[in-house]
């Protein structure tokens, strides 16, 4: 597939809202906070997911997944760095006290995940990187300008179709 048509680009976009809008540890995370903080406060965290996992997707396109596989003990270093935070995280998450429980409609101690630390967090996200594998894979067929045109275009539609998805 060198050529992008109408068909292409809804194929990916039902293949972005699939994999967005279903449950993962980004949706999880965002669900928890804005429970927590309410949507005012969430809203950098829903835009570093939504700009992370496009920059991830590039980069990965780009090399970084050939990186990973020349240097498997960066790979397991990143497994494990990510499980343990998603443990992490869902440690806080099932210790937070309810919305209400601090008197001040949640903002009590604690605070949201900053823009940097959402989209940084896609790189240990062990959905995101099936996601991206799987993308590329399936989406991507050219190679040099054209490749980096479908790169671009695939990143593009995974941020419309994030924001909406995590809201």
């Amino acid at each position: 597939m060198n050529e992008i048509d109408l068909g292409w680009i809804l194929s990916v976009a039902g293949f972005a809202l699939a994999t967005s809008a279903t449950p993962g540890p980004n949706n999880a995370m965002a669900a928890a906070s804005g429970a927590t903080w309410g949507i005012r406060r969430t809203w950098w965290h829903i835009l570093g997911i939504a700009v992370g996992f496009p920059v991830m997707f590039v980069g990965v396109a780009l090399g970084a997944g050939d990186l990973l596989e020349r240097h498997p003990v960066v790979h397991e270093v990143l497994r494990w760095v990510g499980a343990a935070y998603m443990l992490w995280l869902a440690w806080h998450i099932a210790m937070a006290d309810p919305a209400g429980a601090t008197g001040g409609g949640g903002q009590g101690r604690g605070r949201p995940l900053r823009f940097h630390e959402a989209a940084l967090f896609q790189w240990v996200n062990p959905k995101a990187w099936i996601i991206v594998v799987g993308a590329l894979a399936t989406y991507t067929r050219a190679e040099g300008e054209a490749l980096l045109l479908q790169v671009l275009l695939l990143a593009a539609i995974f941020f419309l179709v994030c924001i909406p998805s995590v809201l």
